[in-house]
């Protein structure tokens, strides 16, 4: 039996320290009062239930002898590549140690406490659940925080479908890939973006589709694009969850704000110049409101609309870090080539050159 009661207190002892990252999570970064304090309930019940037990617990440890220590030593499975890791490999650890002690409560006779085990468990799957979008404005950041956003336009790429040019925007190295179609059917739609899901899933890219949430849901995307005239931000996260993001297009001050206001996750901003990629697109904003948004929007944003390789380093000078060309990318005949020397325009951006 005290093998049995070894086995509840290394895995009460990982619950806990797995609720305990959270907890900390929830208050030194996130800065949320509610979720830290409903983690750190869920941390001081799971310690409580087994109250009845403590002694026996304590006894039954044998930290010196854990023969798992050493595997645990030379193992690199526990690295952390990002925050969300970090957030989903505790949650996890709670879950799957809270499984562990009601388990073994019971075959060691004690049923009811196994039961209380259960329901934390049940409570830890809920937190895991509502406590998701505080990932949201990390990742928004995170998927932003690159060059180019390429957005697909099947009428500009030359005969190729959206699938390939999607395939050579992933080669070049391009991490935030918007489907946007008009003029499809939805069947042929969701066929297609479905199939764009594996590539990007696959090159680890994040994928946003444009103006369909339920497009967006059924494919499994990263985030879904609202232009001005589309759905509310607050009616599209009803559909889509906690989890994905949710852009807006801004033409104006006015509209960055009001999109941080309805809880967008990034704005687009534009269009900077002329466009005909966007049917009854409004007229040209310019970089002056660029300007404002370099300066005052704290949201993530792609500058875009109308840019092409002679305006990038302008682009880039003017304080915008991740830019969307359209025409430029897919319909150049040689789309990775095209992507390189555009990169070059965004380094001479960078360091002032010409």
């Amino acid at each position: 039996m005290s093998d049995l009661f070894r086995l509840v207190d290394a895995n009460l002892n990982r619950a806990s320290e797995g609720a305990r990252v959270l907890e900390d999570l929830a208050r030194l970064h996130f800065d949320d009062a509610g979720a830290c304090a409903s983690l750190r309930e869920l941390r001081h019940a799971i310690r409580l239930a087994a109250a009845p037990f403590a002694d026996r617990l304590i006894g039954a440890r044998d930290a010196d002898g854990d023969v798992g220590a050493e595997v645990s030593r030379e193992s690199r499975a526990d690295e952390r590549l990002s925050l969300a890791d970090l957030w989903s490999a505790n949650f996890k650890r709670v879950e799957e140690a809270l499984r562990v002690v009601e388990e073994t409560l019971k075959l060691a006779g004690h049923y009811e406490v196994a039961k209380s085990y259960e329901a934390l468990r049940f409570r830890a799957y809920t937190a895991e659940r509502r406590l998701v979008g505080l990932l949201r404005p990390h990742r928004a950041k995170a998927a932003l925080d690159t060059d180019l956003y390429g957005i697909t336009a099947a009428e500009y790429s030359l005969g190729r479908t959206n699938v390939q040019v999607v395939g050579e925007m992933l080669a070049a190295g391009i991490t935030l890939v918007q489907y946007r179609e008009k003029d499809r059917s939805f069947a042929e739609k969701y066929a297609e973006c479905l199939e764009i899901r594996r590539l990007t899933r696959d090159a680890g890219a994040v994928l946003i589709v444009n103006d369909h949430p339920d497009l967006a849901v059924m494919v499994e995307a990263d985030g879904v694009h609202l232009g001005q005239d589309d759905y509310p931000v607050a009616a599209v996260r009803s559909l889509v969850g906690e989890s994905m993001l949710i852009g807006r297009s801004t033409h104006s001050p006015d509209q960055a704000r009001a999109a941080l206001r309805e809880g967008a996750d990034y704005v687009g901003v534009g269009p900077l110049f002329p466009t005909s990629t966007k049917k009854n697109v409004c007229e040209p904003v310019g970089l002056e409101y660029l300007d404002f948004a370099v300066a005052r929007v704290s949201l993530p944003f792609v500058a875009l609309g109308g840019i092409k390789a002679r305006h990038v380093a302008e682009v880039r000078r003017r304080g915008a870090r991740c830019m969307a060309l359209v025409t430029e990318i897919v319909g150049a005949p040689d789309i990775r080539n095209r992507i390189g020397e555009i990169r070059s325009q965004l380094e001479k951006g960078s360091t002032g050159t010409t």
